[in-house]
């Protein structure tokens, strides 16, 4: 009894059973793509929020209106999380777990209390961004115009950490080529 053939499109060492055709993108390829990505996420949040308050400066009938203090902070709180989250090289967190490090164990404690603090931020403005929606739009029962404003902030600070999180992996995606002088 011989072995049955497997076809040419079932791959063995593959995850999936059925392998998807040769669609590879070199690493600063996909570097690039990501940082892109993550640059478009920003932006389409961003305009939520920008839409957001142009409409309750201009067309809004209601009393409601998006002000810095309640509304706009919580992106502030977003940004600034993003901005320290990014600024945190992945080298610096692994090198402890390497062995081989470069960096002495206060630098690394260092860099994971900079990453708890700006997840700390980003979270924070996830958060305080729904409890505006909550407190300032829901529970006083307004309809959807208004309520839309609260909704475009959620939106908004959801698009900044998903675009912080996705320019973090891209930042951080290594190059087949890259190689490490440490001894």
């Amino acid at each position: 009894m011989s072995c049955p053939e497997i076809p040419i499109w079932i791959h063995s060492e593959s995850l999936f059973r059925i392998a998807i055709p040769g669609f590879k993108l070199p690493p600063s390829s996909l570097r690039a793509v990501g940082v892109y990505a993550s640059g478009a996420i920003f932006s389409l949040g961003f305009y939520a929020m920008l839409d957001a308050a142009l409409y309750s400066s201009h067309k809004n009938g209601s009393t409601v209106h998006v002000r810095f203090f309640p509304d706009w902070l919580p992106l502030l709180f977003s940004c600034i999380g993003m901005l320290v989250i990014n600024l945190v090289e992945k080298a610096r967190l692994q090198s402890a777990l390497t062995g081989g490090s470069s960096f002495s164990s206060g630098e690394d404690w260092q860099a994971k209390v900079v990453l708890f603090l700006g997840f700390a931020f980003l979270a924070g403005g996830m958060a305080s961004s729904i409890a505006v929606l909550v407190l300032k739009y829901a529970l006083p029962g307004y309809s959807m115009p208004t309520l839309g404003m609260g909704v475009a902030n959620v939106i908004c600070n959801a698009s900044v950490m998903v675009s912080c999180v996705l320019l973090w992996v891209a930042q951080n995606i290594e190059d087949e080529y890259s190689y490490s002088l440490s001894l």
